[in-house]
């Protein structure tokens, strides 16, 4: 059961996601069945190893060579009895371009963090509100506009209407921002929609949530960085052309940044915010200020011809693009663990000034629209317009727009703080794939970083950067979530009643209600604009959720820890048990028949040879000759070798060398499935990349196909060339 919010008498360092995280630990039952398998445990082992494993702890330390490209370590430092530590890396590969890359890396995210710094890469509250409020507080310069471009449809007349949907809109925003302000301290190790709904409504809602956060969050980038790129062109025209490789740069620079880590990050994206914020509030009192001296009569809307009927869905479609002003609000709540302890009281507290600021410049900016008389028209943004009224003259006009453009461009930071979290917490539970839990160098997720903005630039390219184009697909998935959050979070109150319940579940009704009703509206009028794809893109990703949620579990059931079997070792497995070419774990269990695959006699097979027989297991050689008279020449050098190991030749009169080898090893070993059949291959190590095309590289396919075989082991005796 999650901690509640009375249960605060300490930093909780459950809620710091750490590298351990990608190494669960084994559960009771687990620890139980690995204790009577090592009762069982024989194994005849020497009482001394033949090399000092500290790697001579007391000695001069060995220094790194080509694997300084692979590893980036200087070496090892002892650390306890037992331990040994990578150290940070003292010197760069040893090729030019290894160099090179090497510098370039630590250039662009700079030097590796060490697993304890994950403690400190958290955020305070002033540094959490604009990471994690840029795309809520961003989506104010496109969301009134995006409103006002279905109303005029209907004609400059049809504008007024602003004004009650706003309102509306404000009222379903504080709803939202309340209702998710409940939830913070009732999930505080993560209150992202994935997770309240999945624990709540079932797996299938989590996973529908989660669906609709990942589209949320790639069309956050989108949506972002083309609202950006077209607040620099609206000032600069020319640029037109150049819009989608400017918006592919922006991605590419905001993944160089987050892949930084947290506070880096933080530091790089804070200061734009907090412009954004003043230069709006700026804008606002100055606007006021003009409107007073009017006495605030609004001015006319200019005339423009009505394309469309106005009706109560022209009505819903306009409410529904201007709700796309509050995606961003759930950020917080998936982003408890990044904050400073106490992390869900700061979390809300991030939370509460974000809805505030969010209330603030939405209203004010339709209410001083309106009065203004201004009406959206193409090739320039409505806040560009209300910034050159506000100030025809002076400098004041090139801030508004470079913050706005800023803000933009850096809204999409958002999706990048919470995109890949919330793939770790999927991971976590085995819906997506695993390397999601691993943090990089600079305890970032790297992985889901970059996922996000490979996708986020495919949208944006095929979309070819224009915002009116991508909004349409974006309530659908918002919403969606936010239903799912709210709704969950009323089954959650009636489950855990306590204090003030009912007040608190009513609350979370209210926004579930809301935010519904906005998902039908948004998913109905906007079905044939776009919206479509989310509708057909949700269930197609839980299904895909789904199918990997079930490769883990057979996966997870594959590895299990089996109870040892009751019958003696010695005397074969127990009636019922797996055989141990099916995976036992007591090597007294294991019977072993070592095959050699042997082309020809050269110093490659003979040391795979050599290896095999060290071994001290029985051992098979096997050769494959294209016809009856290679047959003979090669066991007539066989016994020239003196014959010390059984070979058996299988003619090939069709010249195929794999599929052969690899039928004969699956017969042979279901003539006695009780064997482990280990196939020891020689390989040859090119030291150059390009001689790979020289070699035919049949030992490499061999071990591609050799590895579809159960109850088979394959291993490699590589032979080194000098060049």
């Amino acid at each position: 059961m999650a901690r509640r919010q009375g249960d605060d008498d300490g930093p909780d360092i459950g809620t710091v996601v750490t590298p351990s995280a990608e190494f669960p630990p084994l559960n009771p039952e687990e620890l139980g069945t690995l204790r009577r398998i090592g009762d069982r445990w024989r194994a005849d082992q020497p009482g001394e190893l033949p090399v000092d494993p500290a790697l001579g702890r007391h000695g001069v330390r060995p220094t790194p060579t080509r694997f300084g490209r692979l590893a980036p370590i200087a070496m090892f430092r002892p650390d306890e009895p037992g331990e040994l530590v990578a150290t940070p890396p003292a010197n760069l590969p040893g090729s030019r371009l290894g160099r090179a890359l090497s510098r370039l890396r630590r250039g662009v995210l700079g030097p590796p963090l060490t697993s304890s710094a994950v403690l400190y890469e958290r955020m305070r509250k002033l540094v959490a509100l604009p990471i994690l409020s840029s795309d809520l507080l961003s989506s104010v310069a496109y969301g009134p506009e995006a409103l006002l471009s279905v109303l005029v449809l209907a004609g400059g007349g049809a504008l007024g209407l602003s004004l009650p949907l706003a309102a509306a809109l404000v009222v379903l925003m504080i709803a939202v921002g309340i209702s998710y302000r409940q939830t913070i301290p009732a999930y505080p190790h993560g209150a992202g929609s994935y997770i309240v709904a999945g624990d709540n409504l079932g797996a299938g809602a989590g996973l529908t949530a989660a669906a609709g956060l990942m589209l949320d969050y790639v069309l956050t980038v989108a949506v972002s960085v083309a609202a950006g790129v077209h607040a620099v062109t609206s000032a600069l025209p020319s640029l037109m052309p150049f819009t989608v490789p400017l918006g592919l740069l922006v991605i590419a620079v905001l993944l160089a940044g987050n892949l930084r880590g947290v506070r880096t990050a933080g530091n790089i994206f804070v200061l734009p915010t907090y412009v954004f914020v003043v230069a709006l509030l700026g804008l606002l009192l100055v606007g006021y200020l003009r409107a007073a001296g009017r006495g605030f009569a609004p001015v006319p809307p200019p005339a423009v011809p009505a394309a469309e009927g106005l009706g109560l869905l022209l009505v819903l479609r306009a409410f529904a693009s201007g709700a796309v002003s509050m995606t961003g609000i759930e950020a917080v709540s998936n982003a408890i663990p990044a904050f400073r302890p106490r992390e869900w009281r700061n979390a809300r507290t991030t939370l509460s000034w974000m809805v505030a600021t969010l209330v603030l410049l939405f209203a004010g900016l339709t209410l001083l629209i309106h009065l203004d008389g201004l009406a959206p028209t193409t090739g320039q943004t409505l806040l560009s317009q209300l910034a050159r009224l506000t100030f025809p003259t002076g400098p004041w006009y090139g801030v508004i727009q470079a913050a706005t453009a800023l803000i933009l461009l850096l809204a999409a930071n958002t999706a990048f703080n919470d995109f890949p979290r919330l793939l770790f917490f999927m991971a976590r539970a085995g819906h997506a794939p695993r390397r999601f839990l691993h943090l990089g160098d600079r305890l970032a997720f790297s992985n889901g970083l970059v996922a996000l903005s490979a996708t986020a630039a495919l949208v944006f390219a095929t979309f070819g950067g224009h915002t009116e184009q991508l909004i349409p697909l974006y309530a659908v998935g918002v919403f969606l979530a936010f239903t799912l959050s709210q709704a969950g979070m009323v089954v959650h109150w009636r489950r855990h009643r306590g204090a003030g319940w009912q007040r608190r579940l009513l609350i979370n009704a209210v926004g579930a209600t809301l935010s519904g009703l906005v998902l039908v509206t948004a998913a109905v009028a906007k079905f044939s604009q776009g919206a479509w794809v989310v509708v057909v893109a949700v269930p197609l990703l839980v299904l895909l959720f789904h199918r990997v949620h079930r490769h883990y579990q057979a996966l997870n059931a594959a590895l299990a820890l089996r109870p040892p079997p009751v019958a003696p070792a010695e005397t074969g497995p127990a009636e019922g048990q797996p055989g141990p070419a099916e995976g036992e774990e007591l090597p007294q269990q294991v019977r072993h028949l070592v095959v050699v695959p042997m082309a020809r006699l050269n110093r490659a097979s003979l040391r795979a040879l050599a290896y095999a027989v060290s071994l001290g297991q029985p051992t098979l050689a096997v050769h494959i000759a294209p016809e009856e008279k290679e047959s003979d020449r090669f066991r007539e050098q066989w016994q020239a070798w003196g014959d010390h190991v059984r070979l058996e030749t299988i003619v090939s009169p069709y010249r195929a060398v794999i599929g052969p080898l690899a039928h004969y090893l699956e017969a042979l070993h279901g003539t006695a499935p009780e064997l482990v059949l280990t196939v020891i291959v020689p390989e040859v190590v090119l030291r150059r990349r390009w001689h790979g095309p020289l070699h035919s590289r049949t030992e490499q396919r061999l071990r591609r196909a050799l590895r579809e075989l159960p109850g088979v082991v394959v291993t490699s005796v590589p032979v080194h060339l000098a060049e």
